[in-house]
């Protein structure tokens, strides 16, 4: 999986005051917890945050504060503003090398479904599925081959296999199907 590093000031547990003035200096407080270690505030500049929150990859956050302290850690929650859409509070969650990590990743839909050949429709239900493997097991993104999907048929997380990675999304979760079309059923009666 994708690195991506980020520099973080660490900061004092403050009052409602003391958190507006950090979001007015362009920062958003922050914390990181994980097993075995004590809650760290600090602060990350918006302008670097939005290279995580702002894409549909997933990465792995080499987090450097300045105190010399480095974590790996991923995305683990953000607080939104109900207007702006700014990053009002990010938790992030640190990572070790010999634990596996729960995070959620891309999907890529891959190969022309036969349905589709058909006249159907592919619909794309999840862009991402939530997965638990080791830090050098992880990738980027999982990919979906749809060229068996014929019309009226379904691929669920339950259906996808990975080496090293196991699927937490419930079995069930649809990743995409192929709906008849107006196109389809006419082709289908011409055939007929």
């Amino acid at each position: 999986m994708k690195h991506i590093e980020l520099k973080g000031t660490i900061r004092e547990v403050g009052n409602k005051a003391a958190v507006k003035a950090i979001r007015r200096a362009g920062l958003v407080p922050c914390n990181i917890y994980g097993l075995g270690m004590e809650n760290i505030l600090f602060t990350i500049d918006a302008k670097d945050l939005k290279n995580i929150t702002h894409t549909p990859n997933s990465y792995i956050i080499d987090l450097e504060l300045n105190d010399g302290k480095k974590f790996y850690a991923v995305l683990h929650e953000v607080q939104w503003h109900p207007v702006t859409d700014e990053a009002l509070h990010v938790d992030l969650l640190a990572v070790s090398e010999d634990k596996p990590v729960t995070i959620d990743v891309p999907v890529k839909i891959t190969g022309h479904s036969e349905g589709v050949k058909m006249g159907g429709k592919l619909l794309v239900s999840s862009r991402k599925l939530r997965i638990s493997a080791h830090l050098h097991d992880l990738p980027d993104l999982l990919e979906v081959d749809t060229t068996e999907l014929r019309i009226g048929k379904q691929i669920v997380a339950g259906d996808l296999h990975y080496d090293g990675v196991t699927i937490v999304s419930p079995k069930a979760t649809i990743i995409c199907s192929v709906r008849p079309t107006r196109a389809s059923n006419t082709q289908a009666q011409n055939n007929a």
